[in-house]
């Protein structure tokens, strides 16, 4: 393993991550787990492959499959937003914490946000 990927994470990294985000619900165990906020998704957990998708921009999406493919792949595209699929085991974990944030920042209602961050 080369050193970007060294602090790489798992299943139970991203799960604490989506938790520690305000009204985040994580959906039952099943071939995807759905994280949601206020009933929209914002991303998804495939525990047995270890692979999660989250919410993007679509330039987003194409900057960290042109930057890393082995962690990062397209997935499917919702309206103006894409999706991406990351390789848990790849990813360092500031960079998911990032990514898992934007995500939920994307979708949660802006007062919602608004107060997240004015608390951070």
């Amino acid at each position: 393993m080369d050193n970007l990927h060294d602090q790489a994470v798992g299943v139970e990294e991203f799960l604490r991550l989506v938790r520690a985000l305000p009204e985040a619900q994580v959906g039952a165990p099943a071939n995807y787990v759905g994280i949601k906020v206020r009933g929209k998704g914002f991303a998804y957990l495939q525990e047995d492959t270890g692979i999660a998708l989250v919410k993007v921009t679509m330039e987003e999406r194409e900057a960290l499959v042109g930057q890393d493919p082995e962690t990062f792949a397209r997935s499917y595209t919702s309206g103006r937003f894409g999706w991406v699929q990351i390789r848990l085991d790849m990813v360092p974990p500031d960079e998911l914490a990032e990514l898992v944030t934007e995500a939920w920042c994307l979708t949660a209602p802006r007062r919602l946000v608004e107060e997240y961050e004015a608390a951070g």
